[in-house]
C-alpha cells in the first residue's frame, strides 16, 4: 500500500504547495509512482508549481464520483510516474462526500507508491476534509513567531483529532534571518512540539521556477532547495539523509 501524508500548514505564505510539489517531483525522480491531488478547493495553484499549468486538468471530485477513473489522471512530461489530480472549482468542500472521498484515496493507495494531499492553509472545512482522511502530515511552517505559533496550533488540534504521525518542515530557512529573530532551528521545533522531517533553505529558484512554469529540480537541480527535496525525498523511503541544522 502506498503512502498517504497530507501536507498542510497553518496560515498561508510558508510555501507549502512549492514543498508539496518539491517532495513529489523528487520521488518521481528517483522512479517513485507518485500522485498529487490539489485539495485547495477554489484556490487552487500547484499545477504551477508542478509545472503543468498549460496541461489538462482532471479534478479529484470527477474520480471520486466515478465520471473517470485514477488511470485519466494527466501524466507528467517530464516524470511520466507524477500524475496529478487538480481541485474542483465549483464545488464547495461542505458538498464533498466524505466517503467517497476516502475511498477515493483507499484506491490511490493501491496504485501508487506515494499520494500528496495539498492542504489548504488554516483549518476550514477543507483541511476538515483532508485531515478527516489522513494519518501522515507534513506541517510547513515558516521561521517567524506567527508561522511557528500557527504550525503549533494546527499541531495541537491534529493530536486532538488522535493524529499521531505529524512532523515539521521548516521552509524558507535563511541563517541571517534565524540569527537576527535570535533562534534557531531546534527552537522552531520546540515552540512547534513536533518532530523535524526537514528544512528547506530560502531560495530565489523556487519563485523563478514557477514563473517559468517549471518544476524546480528541473528548472535548478543543483539549488539549495532541490537539494533539501532530494534529502526529504530520501528520508521518506527508509534512507538515512541528514538534517543539516543551519
Amino acid at each position: 500500500m502506498g503512502e498517504l501524508i497530507a501536507i498542510a500548514s497553518g496560515k498561508g505564505g510558508t510555501g507549502k504547495t512549492s514543498v508539496c510539489a518539491g517532495l513529489a517531483t523528487a520521488l518521481a525522480q528517483s522512479g517513485c509512482a507518485v500522485l498529487c491531488v490539489d485539495c485547495d478547493v477554489g484556490l487552487r495553484n500547484l499545477d504551477i508549481s508542478l509545472g503543468l499549468s498549460e496541461g489538462s486538468a482532471l479534478s479529484f471530485l470527477d474520480v471520486c464520483q466515478g465520471t473517470y477513473s485514477l488511470d485519466d489522471a494527466p501524466r507528467h512530461e517530464l516524470y511520466p510516474t507524477l500524475a496529478f489530480l487538480t481541485a474542483p472549482m465549483n464545488c464547495s468542500p461542505e458538498r464533498i462526500d466524505r466517503d467517497a472521498f476516502s475511498a477515493f484515496l483507499r484506491q490511490t493507495r493501491i496504485q501508487f507508491d506515494y499520494i500528496f494531499l495539498d492542504a489548504p492553509a488554516g483549518l476550514d472545512a477543507g483541511f476538515q476534509l483532508v485531515s478527516s482522511a489522513a494519518e501522515d502530515f507534513l506541517l510547513v511552517t515558516g521561521p517567524g513567531p506567527a508561522a511557528i505559533r500557527d504550525a503549533a496550533r494546527v499541531g495541537e488540534l491534529l493530536e486532538l483529532a488522535g493524529k499521531k504521525r505529524v512532523r515539521l518542515i521548516v521552509n524558507r530557512v535563511e541563517k541571517d534571518m534565524l540569527s537576527a529573530l535570535r533562534i534557531t532551528v531546534d527552537d522552531v521545533m520546540d515552540a512547534a512540539r513536533l518532530p523535524l522531517a526537514g528544512i528547506v533553505p530560502e531560495d530565489p529558484n523556487m519563485t523563478l521556477a514557477a514563473a517559468f512554469g517549471r518544476p524546480l529540480l528541473a528548472y535548478r537541480p543543483h539549488c539549495g532547495a532541490s537539494a533539501a527535496f532530494r534529502r526529504m525525498a530520501g528520508r521518506l523511503q527508509g534512507y538515512h539523509r541528514p538534517i543539516p541544522l543551519k
